[in-house]
């Protein structure tokens, strides 16, 4: 019993819950439930369960209290069969067959233990998850952001002690000598305590909609619903109160024209007004007080109105003038108009006295529903107030708070707009009426009128419309579920309820608009009249204001009127007679009443309706009666026996009908009466019946009476005008049961449940006729047949994703029993109703997991049942021989005989004769008392035969694969409950056969791909049986057994050894392992074959094998059954195959480390592949965190870079996929023999376990704890997470789609679409891709955490069973020869599964197994594995900054055992040189990279390191301790380094400041001014500065060259650092000149591998690649003038022919982008003030992108700054002047921003010549600032001055930095005449420059022009020249000035001639104007300048002439004039 794996014979059980009568198929109504305990047993069972839900006694018979006429009659016996058979069909208990091990949830669904039951689907998944500890993770735990600043800021400042600071705890015996076997278990029981024990309730279930093994539980048969409004009316008034006004609302449908609803009439009379008819009115029923009522819609549509009648007592005059009043009476003019109302009441006070019985139409108005209901928008709001006026135009009347977008919206047109379930209540004003026309009283009419009401111009705005009163007169809103006093059309109480004085709620019938489809299931009979029109235009006499008297007669007699006719309003229940309402003085009146009759539930053919024809005198005359009758008709209610309805036009008789007529028709033509208008139909009426009873269809009629004939014996039969004799009756019954194809669907349907009966019972009972027995059996097999498809064919809208059909589902499930099982009658006499059945006694066995027998257990159960006994079923008849037959034997004889279109037919709906079949044995089993028999011997054989000839016969004759598929899907049902009722041996060769036929079926014309799905879905739905685990056989030996279908009786225990068996057997898919578990061994064989990835054409199938596999082992993981962990390594003992299937898939699994990969991770590749990572990031292995990532991680195995087998590269798998399969692999894992793993892995290959370990490490990404912040961010998104589209359209492209998923998806899209169901696309709104979350999108707080818990116990759980195996691993390994390669992949796995994000848990597990493996394998780590040293390093110090306390000591302890083991081990000096060069390398990597970094923590961490290291006795001799405290010293000298860092990490130039000053620090550390060199490469190629990032490459590359020359002596390489001058001048600081330089020998030292010649060509490409994407094509050149020799040594042509080709490429650039590149821009920056600290009164230059405006990088540093120090405090000086410090606030903080340009000297710029050279490698800058002697910065001409700063840097850009310190100043003052040739000088190249501008651009030419020779210019040429040139200086130094002026503006105007020459030849003829003026001006300016021009300083040249000879003079002459001093 505990295991639940012995399962002996079944037993049922008959359960009998009684429930109080509640209403059927109501929301409220309480459903049946399998019994209590009825999941006690462990074995496969079933409960019967006789369900009584008394809906007959109240839906249908009246209050059980007061038995009605109906309750008498179902006791009668005369009572008519057919009655009988509904009302017993209507109110009999159902007997349901529940398996013991179904549960029933709450969605009403199967959930069985076995394995359909999914817990992940159920509420239950989150009891599983209750009491789950809180796992801490560090990402969730936010620090605050305040508790380290202050200390931060004193450590900036001073060297804290570390002596005085605090350690974390230190772990107990960590310094003991322990053996490793101790060592080991004691880690196996910390890890295994406290564990979860059902890992799939931590996992969500795969995303499916429907799993296929899951039969959803039919819906209990209920009456149907449409949507629901409650209509409640408020009040009805008029502006004048004469008379009682009554009212009556229906609802109508204009397009189908028809009304859909019966009429509710409601009285708002007051108790004054209802008191003028107290002589007419006898006392009202409650019932008819009703203001409420709730009305149902199954087609709700935009055509649908309420309309609302009203009428008043009959008086004299037409409509129009007993409205008249109404209208032109204001109630604001009552006093003014009092005497005229009085009167008006007078007449109606005598109206209502004499004719208050009578009535007349008065008014209407109808509302449009729908404009309403999308009016009121949805349900979050208050109620609505809404103002229907003229025309039905309506407003709204709302607080302005409500008034919101959605209010004003209409819903769009079409059925799905029109939800009725959730709108906001509406309050309804209906101020305007529309009198009634007494000519326009039709239906017709009314669909006119509300036609026009739609339409903007409407007829009726033109009516002169009856205003009412501004007050609501009706609220509208959703039904209520349980509206309290309510009652039902038939005015029955719909719950009882005590006070019978409350005004009840009314439900009004519905007539739908179209037909609906649902079974019968309570007892209704109402008729409703309909009188339309009556014609006596041709009768004599006076016959004007006609009322028609409609009564419902069962005699002829005046007194034989039925009270049967439903009252109105204020009246009774239930009266004899109703009339119509009068139309004053029309012989042609139309009528608009409807009258609403109970029918008795036995009608005889005197039952009539009798109308009877009243003239009603109006005025009072003497002598003249009241009314007078002037005609009489009637309706015999039955013709031939059938009820008659519909529509009638007939005659009038003027005299009382004669005796006898009731039985004959008015049309018949009576001797000696007189009729109106010689006989002619003058009287239109309908009738239509609502009924449970009567099937109006004549083909269903027939067949009744024919059955209810035989089972009477009574004959000859009556049907129609035919009399049938008994000889012929045989051929009639025939040929009706062949007839029921011809009956229409409607009353098929809803006759369904009795015609199915019927059927049965005539195969199981054949009838005696003539004596002779009749087999109807293949008769009524073919009719079932064929019903079954036709409900199928047209309401194919009414199936669940199986095909089936739910009505014939729910007959099955609820109303079907045997004929025969109903209790023995007693004598033919008796008159007892129900029957106790006695007491039915069965035991008990379970087995435990020993096999011992518990004590017998008796339950008892008492049956009992409530039916009628009848003579059809119980009692043998005289003439019948009492013949029984086996309903489950007859029907499978039955299809195995049928043939053609039968046979056809019968499999096109397998699933229905299979699930009856199985019903019908169980109920065989449980009434036959055959439980006790062996399972062989409880069906004959020729049965078992029919069963394996007719499942056998299902395929090979099918073509449609959509029928394959369904045929499939139920044959596999039928086994799978055959399973738990027959012999298991006959079943599963049942199972073999079918299998086997599925994959002979290759004629069918499907794909491998469908067959393979349908071998899946037989598969997952045998697979669900609830004793899948027992039939397994898992305890037994894998021994061949003697058949594949082993019987269960076999007994095996779980004490069988398993060490006898082979263990590779257990874990292949062997013969014998298939044998012995044949369904696991199938399920397994299908995932191999399926995951395959040379499988054609399967990849679409891998997410359903998949889920298979998670669902079996999800359900096993859940069932309590195999809680027991015992039991549970049984149960993953059936799947240990499942680990090679899943090592074998491993190339095609989802990539999860690739997640990490984008994160950075670090590059491993070897040199060749350089080239594809090309422009990508440097990263190395030394440090291990270069790229900006907190927590670094490690490259996937090399075997997951192994492409998969064929270069199958599209068969990757689904992230959701690979999960679940990686899920199934860890469940096997966990819960399988540790002794049988380890054994298997030991048989295993290096390879294999390599894989496996591979695989362990794809596990550890795949479930990482994502954390909190993405739960809260991915609830943020609206959309939900898209699924692998590349496979689903892979899927559908290859066809895989089956033809049941198509059938379901036709069945739900009735659009249609591409693709089936299963992984593919539907394009359907809420299935597409982005799939718009429709759920709430906000999740609560709770929703989150509680998420964020379960994927941190997930992976804590996940991460501990990787452990579990992984030490399993070692242990299996440590004793063989290979295991260095094995062990590297275990410390591999470990490693990254610390790189995760882990939880605290996890870690110090995983801590506390690296311990032991650097323990045992010491070598390991310090001798091969030396990257993964440092891998560990990083990683333990990485967590040894962690905010929480137990990872930190743990991380402590680890980081000092690996101190303490490398010591020891030290082969030459006793020292940890390796351990220690790799924690400083680790620390100096991590502190400049991690954002989450906190020193404090790590202070403490380091605290502890040292306190170790004094506590350790051992060692307190050697020099280990000092050795440590030393480290520990440096690595917090490096941290207080770094503290700044961490304060400047918004501050990008001050970051990389620091980063620089640490690199420097390490200048004598080769390996680690490398790390840093990287991180200030990745900082800057994050910023997009490739220039810097090239820079820091280069300079990498040449410390690594300097040290390589160092180390060996190759021609080809560059000797240091001086061969890369030519790319950088600053190159030159990385030479290892200092005496300090470690040599590259010494252990540890340049161990990197960037330290090789390999490393030295990737840094070099690298940098190329920078250079290039800075488009410094030009140092491209010179990078690779550095590598070609390397590569020309190596004889590398591959290389160099890439090389030169990505040279080829950078010089093209150079040529095309010529005058379009553009580098930087660069500006001073200056600092002054405290504030600034180190930075005060420090200059720098600045390196901006090209481009950048001097207020960009204002904004930048003022918004950075002021964010800082507070913007009031921050100021920038807007001047370039000279900052005077004295001047300044000592409280502020000063910016000082200058614009500089790249300075050279005259000499320099013969060398730049290209823009290029201009702007690479500059160290000096210019700016000028003007000034006036008096101070301002601008004056006139002749005093503006200007200052020239040149600036020189210590290192020339660009550099390894933006930012640069100047270290020289120097200025330039220019005098303002100096200051004028500049601005000529300028003026002139600008001239030269847009003449010569090769094209020419004649816009800029022509803008120069302007410029220079237009006479507007201020300060222009000739004003300058005017100042300056007008007298010549008394000054001598300035002569030289002037003449220097003098020459440039001859210069200048001989610029402006060829200027305008130039313009000239470029102008059109338009500009000729504008040259001319252009000639002018510079005419006009030239004579001007002339004089000026031609003045000379003669003392320039009185020196000169006297002592040239004649050659000099000449030679003068000819210099001079080339100068312009020369002159004539």
């Amino acid at each position: 019993r505990e295991n639940g794996f012995k399962a002996k014979e079944e037993k049922f059980r008959l359960d009998i819950n009684k429930f109080l009568p509640g209403r059927v198929g109501r929301p409220w109504h309480r459903e049946a439930v399998a019994a209590p305990g009825s999941l006690q047993c462990p074995r496969p069972g079933w409960t019967l369960g006789l369900e009584h839900l008394g809906q007959g006694w109240e839906r249908g018979l009246g209050d059980p209290h007061q038995p009605c006429d109906l309750c008498c009659l179902f006791f009668r016996s005369e009572m008519d069969p057919h009655v009988r058979d509904c009302v017993r069909s209507y109110t009999e208990d159902w007997a349901i067959v529940n398996r013991k091990t179904w549960l029933k949830s709450s969605v009403c669904r199967y959930h069985k233990l076995g394995t359909g039951f999914n817990p992940n689907t159920l509420d239950k998944q989150k009891e599983r998850q209750k009491g789950l500890p809180k796992q801490v993770f560090e990402s969730d735990e936010a620090p605050d952001g305040n508790s380290y600043q202050d200390e931060q800021v004193i450590w900036a400042c001073s060297i804290f002690d570390l002596k005085n600071s605090q350690p974390d705890a230190l772990l107990p015996n960590l310094l003991d000598r322990t053996p490793n076997e101790e060592i080991d278990h004691h880690n196996e029981d910390q890890r295994k305590s406290g564990r979860h024990k059902e890992l799939f309730a931590l996992h969500p279930a795969p995303d499916e909609e429907e799993p296929i093994e899951r039969l959803s539980v039919p819906e209990v048969p209920k009456e149907h619903f449409g949507q629901r409004l409650l209509v409640k009316c408020l009040s009805l008034k008029f502006e004048i109160e004469i008379e009682p006004i009554f009212a009556s609302l229906a609802l109508y449908d204009v397009k189908e024209k028809k009304k859909i609803s019966e009429n509710f009439y409601f009285d708002l009379n007051s108790e004054q007004m209802k008191g003028m008819l107290r002589p007419h009115v006898p006392p009202a029923a409650i019932s008819t007080l009703a203001r409420s009522a709730i009305f149902s819609i199954t087609y709700p549509s935009q055509d649908v109105f309420l309309v609302i009648k009203l009428e008043k007592v009959l008086q004299q005059g037409d409509i129009g003038e007993c409205a008249e009043p109404y209208m032109i009476f204001k109630e604001s003019d009552a006093a003014k108009n009092k005497e005229k109302l009085e009167k008006l009441k007078g007449q109606a006070e005598q109206f209502c006295q004499r004719l208050g019985k009578y009535r007349m139409p008065f008014a209407w108005t109808a509302i449009h529903l729908m404009n309403i209901v999308s009016s009121a928008g949805s349900l979050e709001r208050d109620s609505t107030e809404v103002e229907v006026g003229t025309g039905g135009s309506w407003s709204e009347r709302r607080n302005s708070s409500i008034v919101g977008r959605r209010s004003l919206e209409r819903t769009t047109s079409g059925d799905e707009a029109c939800n009725l379930s959730s709108f906001r209540p509406a309050t309804l004003t209906v101020t305007n009426f529309f009198k009634q026309e007494g000519d326009r009283l039709s239906d017709e009419d009314l669909y006119k009128f509300l036609a026009d009401m739609r339409r903007p111009s409407s007829v009726l705005r033109r009516l002169r419309p009856i205003t009412g009163t501004q007050l609501p007169l009706i609220d509208i809103s959703p039904a209520p579920e349980n509206p309290h006093y309510c009652l039902t059309p038939e005015l029955l109480q719909v719950k009882l309820y005590p006070d019978s004085r409350v005004r009840p709620t009314r439900e009004i019938l519905e007539f739908p608009a179209r037909d609906v489809y649902v079974p019968n299931t309570t007892y209704r009979n109402l008729l409703y009249v309909y009188p339309q029109s009556l014609n006596f235009a041709n009768r004599q006499g006076s016959a004007r204001n006609i009322t028609v008297k409609v009564q419902f007669m069962y005699g002829e007699d005046p007194s034989n009127a039925m009270p049967v006719i439903f009252g109105k309003s204020s009246c009774p229940e239930f009266s004899k007679e109703a009339y119509t309402a009068v139309v004053y003085h029309n012989r042609s009146p139309d009528f608009h009443e409807e009258i609403k009759i109970k029918l008795p539930a036995t009608l005889t053919d005197h039952h009539h309706l009798l109308f009877t024809f009243y003239h009603v005198s109006c005025q009072q005359k003497q002598n003249t009666p009241l009314e007078t009758p002037v005609g009489y008709t009637w309706i015999p209610m039955l013709q031939n026996g059938r009820l008659k309805t519909g529509q009638f036009c007939l005659p009038v008789s003027l005299e009382k009908p004669p005796q006898a007529y009731s039985v004959l028709s008015p049309e018949v033509p009576l001797p000696g009466m007189k009729w109106v208008d010689n006989h002619k139909g003058v009287f239109n009426v309908e009738v239509v019946a609502v009924s449970s009873l009567h099937t109006q269809d004549p083909y269903l009629d027939k067949f009744f009476a024919l059955v209810h004939a035989l089972d009477e014996h009574m004959f000859p039969v009556r049907i129609g005008d035919m009399r049938i004799m008994e000889n012929n009756l045989e051929n009639e019954l025939k040929s009706s049961i062949s007839a029921l194809n011809s009956s229409q669907l409607e009353p098929v349907v809803r006759f369904l449940h009795l015609l199915l009966d019927k059927l049965i019972l005539l195969v199981v009972r054949p009838p005696v006729i003539a004596g002779q027995i009749v087999n109807l059996g293949q008769a009524s097999f073919e009719a079932m047949a064929s019903i079954i498809n036709r409900l199928h064919k047209n309401l194919d809208g009414n199936q669940d994703q199986h095909g089936r059909n739910s009505l014939l589902a729910s007959y099955i499930y609820y109303v079907f029993r045997l004929p025969n099982t109903y209790p023995n009658s007693p004598s033919p006499g008796s008159s007892s109703v129900f029957h106790f059945i006695s007491s039915l006694y069965f035991c008990k066995r379970s087995l435990s997991l020993s096999c011992k027998t518990h004590p017998r257990q008796t339950l008892i159960c008492n049956r009992m049942s409530s039916h009628t006994e009848t003579s059809s079923f119980l009692q043998t008849l005289t003439g019948r021989l009492p013949t029984k037959k086996l309903f489950h034997e007859e029907l499978a004889l039955q299809w195995v005989v049928c043939s053609g279109s039968v046979r056809e037919a019968a499999l096109q709906q397998a699933w229905f004769f299979f699930e009856l079949m199985v019903k019908s044995m169980v109920h065989h089993l449980y009434f036959a008392d055959k439980l006790e028999a062996t399972r062989k011997n409880r069906f004959p054989e020729r049965f078992m035969d029919d069963v394996v000839l007719h499942l056998l016969s299902g395929f090979p004759s099918l073509q449609d694969t959509e029928m394959v598929e369904r045929l499939n899907t139920s044959l596999a049902f039928f086994l799978n409950d055959l399973l738990s009722i027959m012999d298991r041996g006959f079943v599963f060769g049942l199972i073999k056969t079918c299998y086997k036929q599925v994959n002979a079926d290759k004629h069918c014309g499907l794909t491998e791909a469908n067959l393979a799905s349908l071998k899946l879905d037989f598969l997952r739905i045998i697979c669900s049986h609830e004793h899948y685990v027992t039939l397994n056989l898992p305890c037994s030996l894998l021994t061949p057994p003697a058949s594949p279908s082993p019987s269960v009786s076999s007994s095996s225990g779980f004490s069988t050894n398993v060490q006898d068996q082979k263990i590779a057997n257990m874990f292949e898919l062997s013969v014998p392992f298939r044998q012995q578990h044949y369904l696991a061994g199938l399920v397994l064989t299908e995932l191999a074959v399926i995951l395959d990835p040379d499988a054609e054409g399967l990849f679409g199938l891998h997410k359903k094998v998949i889920n298979m596999v998670h669902n079996l082992l999800s359900s096993h993981d859940s069932d309590p059954r195999y809680a027991d962990p015992q039991v549970k390594a049984r149960v993953a003992m059936l799947y240990l195959p499942l680990i090679g299937v899943i090592m074998e898939t491993v190339p095609q699994l989802y990539d999860f480390t690739e997640s990490h990969n984008q994160r950075g991770r670090p590059s491993c590749v070897a040199v060749d592949d350089y080239e594809s990572e090309g422009g990508s990031m440097i990263s190395q292995t030394v440090a291990m965190a270069i790229a900006g990532t907190s927590v670094p991680q490690l490259t996937r195995p090399s075997s997951f870079l192994l492409p998969s087998s064929g270069g199958r590269q599209h068969s990757t798998f689904s992230t959701e996929s690979s999960r679940s399969l990686l899920i199934c692999l860890l469940w096997v894992l966990k819960n399988a023999d540790e002794s049988v793993l380890q054994k298997w892995f030991t048989d295993l290959s290096v390879l294999q376990l390599n894989r496996l370990l591979d695989l362990l490490y794809l596990c550890v990404s795949c479930f990482e704890y994502k954390g909190k912040k993405v739960f809260e961010r991915m609830n943020s998104l609206t959309f939900k997470k898209s699924k692998d589209m590349r496979a689903k359209l892979e899927e559908a492209i290859l066809g895989s789609i089956g033809a049941r998923q198509e059938m379901v998806r036709r069945k739900r899209s009735p659009s249609g679409s591409a693709f089936g169901s299963q992984e593919n696309l539907r394009w359907r709104k809420d299935m597409t891709h982005w799939r718009q979350n429709t759920e709430k999108l906000d999740k609560s707080r709770a929703e989150i955490e509680h998420e964020a818990l379960i994927d941190g116990n997930l992976a804590t759980e996940a991460n501990l069973i990787i452990l579990d195996t992984l030490e399993i691993v070692v242990q299996t390994v440590s004793v063989t020869e290979s295991k260095e390669s094995i062990l590297g992949g275990v410390l591999k796995v470990l490693l990254h599964s610390m790189a995760c994000n882990q939880s605290a848990l996890y870690l110090q597990h995983c801590f506390a197994t690296q311990r032991a493996l650097v323990s045992k394998f010491p070598e390991l780590l310090f001798e091969e594995e030396t990257e993964q040293c440092a891998d560990l390093c990083l990683r333990l110090l990485r967590h040894c900054s962690s905010s929480i306390g137990p990872i930190r000591s743990h991380a402590s302890a680890s980081l000092y055992l690996l101190m303490r083991q490398n010591f020891e081990i030290g082969n030459v000096s006793p020292n940890f040189a390796r351990v220690k060069m790799q924690v400083t390398m680790s620390l100096s990597s991590l502190v400049g990279t991690s954002q989450n970094f906190n020193e404090e923590f790590l202070r403490r961490s380091l605290k502890t390191i040292l306190t170790y290291a004094e506590e350790d006795l051992e060692l307190r001799e050697t020099t280990f301790p000092d050795q440590v405290q030393d480290l520990v010293f440096n690595l917090h000298m490096i941290l207080s380094d770094t503290v700044k860092m961490k304060e400047h990490q918004e501050d990008p130039e001050m970051l990389i400041d620091l980063m620089y000053r640490i690199a420097k620090g390490y200048q004598n550390s080769p390996d680690l001014r490398l790390t840093w060199l990287q991180n200030m490469a990745g900082k800057h190629s994050e910023r997009s500065n490739h220039a810097e990032s090239a820079q820091c490459l280069v300079h990498s590359a040449a410390l690594v060259a300097e040290y390589l020359s160092m180390l060996e002596d190759r021609k080809y390489l560059p000797v240091g650092c001086v061969t890369f001058q030519n790319i950088s001048s600053n190159v030159l600081e990385e030479s290892a000149v200092s005496d300090d330089v470690v040599s590259p020998d010494e252990e540890g030292i340049c161990s990197g591998k960037y330290f090789t010649e390999a490393g030295l060509v990737g840094l070099l490409e690298q940098a190329a690649a920078s250079f290039s994407m800075a488009g410094m094509y030009e140092a491209v050149n010179e990078v690779y003038k550095v590598l070609i020799p390397i590569h020309e040594a190596n004889r590398d042509a591959k290389k160099l022919s890439t090389i030169h080709g990505k040279l080829q490429e950078a010089f093209s650039k150079i040529v095309h982008q010529d005058g379009k590149r553009m580098f930087g821009t660069y500006f001073r920056v200056g600092f002054y003030g405290t504030k600034f600290g180190d930075l005060d009164e420090q200059e720098f230059v600045y390196k901006e992108p090209a481009i950048t405006k001097l207020a960009e990088i204002s904004h930048r540093l003022e918004g950075f700054y002021g964010e800082r120090f507070g913007e009031d405090v921050l100021e920038v000086i807007k001047d370039s002047n000279p900052v005077d410090k004295c001047k300044l606030d000592p409280n502020k903080a000063y910016i000082q921003i200058t614009y500089v340009e790249p300075y050279f000297d005259t000499y320099e710029m013969k060398d730049r010549i290209t823009y290029f050279d201009k702007n690479y490698n500059l160290r000096r800058f210019m700016y000028c600032t003007p000034f006036t002697l008096d101070g301002r910065a601008h004056g006139d001409l002749h005093e503006q001055f200007k200052r020239k700063t040149i600036l020189t840097t210590s290192h020339a850009f660009p550099y390894i930095k933006t930012r640069i310190n100047v270290i020289h100043k120097e200025e330039i003052i220019l005098t303002p005449i100096e200051v004028a040739i500049e601005d000529m000088q300028k003026k002139t190249q600008e001239l030269a420059f847009a003449t010569h501008q090769d094209p020419a651009d004649p816009k800029m030419l022509q803008m120069v022009l302007q410029g220079s020779v237009g006479t507007t210019v201020n300060q222009g040429p000739l004003e300058v020249a005017q100042v300056f040139l007008s007298e010549i200086p008394n000054d001598p130094k300035l002569f030289r000035h002037h003449n220097k002026l003098r020459l440039c503006f001859k210069d200048f105007t001989k610029r402006c001639e060829d200027a305008l020459r130039k313009n000239k030849s470029l102008i059109g003829p338009d500009q000729k104007e504008y040259q001319r003026e252009l000639e002018r001006n510079y005419h006009r300016l030239k004579e001007a300048l002339q004089p000026l021009i031609n003045r000379k300083i003669p003392q320039l040249y009185k020196a000169v002439l006297p002592v040239t000879c004649h050659r000099c003079i000449f030679g003068c002459k000819t210099t001079l004039s080339r100068a312009g001093l020369y002159s004539q």
